[in-house]
């Protein structure tokens, strides 16, 4: 019988988003891969550093200590020779990755179907809105962003913005075309309305499954934040449209239209995902922050 990922958390990562390749990766945006080829395999013994989604990936593999929860996956346009020092850089700094997909320059985002990923992080913009309009929750990562914090070994924090994230853009699109006021009228007359789901409620509804399968004394914990620009009334719908999922955050900032940066530095998360990419720059001096080019924010033009 073959193998099977059904019963996992799947998470596509690229090497850049796990692993530090900026110094190489100039050679790659030169279109001198068989440079890069070489560098890479010049440098096949010496561990990359860490990259922006590394702490989210080992505390994901974390859950696996008595039976496989999650499988993290390379979806990388590298080429199968740097391939082999993604491995053995995740060999030597202890992820425990076994599978790999090397596309060498060519659309790495069609493979995400087959292994059933939940979740998808790459540096590349065009692979990540690819992936999106496929139904896989997707974020493009910046290199340059703040590294996780060690403060809690024992917890993966996951802090998510609201709507065109986590819910559909249907009051984004209001607010957009019509202003606050009228974004507020819309919220409080569909109050007992739940939002329809945006791109990452798949992902919400894994890592709420992987809580209640994983919380246990000395295990990894999860931990989720809501940080939303929505405010008092338009709080309410945002709430009631998770109680009718049946799915729990811990904490829940309804921030008005404050930037986010500071109090993302204070919930201390592995990762933040945002559809608006002025919350991701604000965020990314604090703590690792993805765009999620999704909704009406993100339409192309």
């Amino acid at each position: 019988m073959p193998a099977s990922l059904a019963d996992c958390l799947v998470v596509a990562i690229s090497s850049r988003a796990l692993f530090d390749f900026e110094e190489e990766n100039q050679l790659f945006e030169a279109a001198d891969d068989r440079a890069y080829m070489a560098l890479q395999q010049e440098r096949l013994q010496q561990a990359a550093k860490p990259g922006i989604a590394f702490s989210l990936v080992k505390k994901l593999m974390a859950f696996n200590q008595d039976r496989q929860r999650v499988e993290v996956v390379v979806l990388s346009r590298n080429d199968p020779i740097s391939g082999l020092r993604v491995y053995r850089s995740a060999e030597q700094l202890g992820l425990p990755i076994l599978r790999g997909v090397f596309t060498r320059g060519r659309e790495p985002w069609r493979y995400l179907k087959p292994l059933h990923a939940q979740l998808f992080l790459s540096a590349n913009e065009a692979d990540v809105r690819e992936a999106l309009a496929a139904g896989v929750p997707a974020a493009r990562v910046f290199p340059a962003t703040a590294q996780a914090s060690d403060a809690h070994p024992d917890e993966l924090r996951i802090a998510f913005d609201g709507d065109a994230v986590l819910f559909s853009d249907e009051a984004e699109q209001v607010f957009q075309r019509d202003g606050l006021a009228a974004f507020q009228a819309h919220e409080q007359h569909r109050v007992h309305e739940p939002l329809p789901p945006g791109p990452f409620k798949p992902l919400l509804a894994a890592l709420h499954a992987l809580r209640e399968q994983g919380d246990r004394p000395g295990g990894m914990r999860v931990r989720t934040a809501l940080v939303t620009a929505r405010s008092a009334p338009a709080h309410e719908r945002a709430v009631r449209t998770l109680m009718s999922w049946n799915i729990e955050v811990d904490e829940a900032m309804f921030l008005g239209g404050l930037a986010k940066g500071e109090f993302l530095r204070e919930f201390e998360p592995d990762f933040f995902f945002d559809d608006q990419l002025g919350h991701v720059h604000n965020a990314a001096p604090h703590v690792p922050a993805g765009h999620v080019a999704s909704g009406v924010a993100n339409a192309l033009r």
